[in-house]
């Protein structure tokens, strides 16, 4: 009766570790326009993609194209948080990033009691840093895993 039950136990413990993982990205997106015109948001897809049904397979004996549009890419069903951006007409604003640092720690904490494990974290800025230039994002991806 012992060896059936550990054998079961066992076979439990097997099975539920050979469950798949699932991966969740949000993401945000601060602006670093000055005078506090852009906009910052924390953006969550509220529905699935398939990348195959996107991907084109390309070589040099056969040139095989994906019929989808651009336009079939994008996902209507989304959840925007809005955040301050990091300037105002004063310069730099640190009550703006401390409240952003607040409502993202908001939504992490969320997603961590959704079950969600923080596994990556990845930023980046984008600017053209020409003459003149007043335009940019600091963008950053949160990688969940459960």
């Amino acid at each position: 009766m012992k060896k059936i039950v550990t054998t079961v136990i066992f076979g439990m413990v097997t099975l539920l570790s050979l469950t798949a993982q699932e991966y969740k990205v949000i993401t945000s997106v601060e602006s670093i326009v000055p005078s506090g015109l852009g906009r910052s948001r924390i953006i969550n897809a509220k529905e699935d993609k398939d990348y195959k049904e996107y991907t084109s397979v390309q070589t040099d004996e056969d040139n095989t194209r994906n019929k989808s549009s651009r336009k079939d890419i994008r996902v209507k069903n989304f959840e925007e948080t809005k955040l301050l951006n990091f300037y105002n007409i004063g310069g730099i604003r640190f009550q703006n990033i401390a409240a952003n640092d607040a409502l993202l720690t908001s939504k992490i904490n969320n997603m961590i009691i959704e079950g969600w494990e923080l596994a990556f974290v990845t930023s980046a800025v984008e600017s053209a840093g020409g003459k003149g230039d007043a335009n940019g994002i600091f963008i950053t991806r949160y990688i969940f895993k459960r």
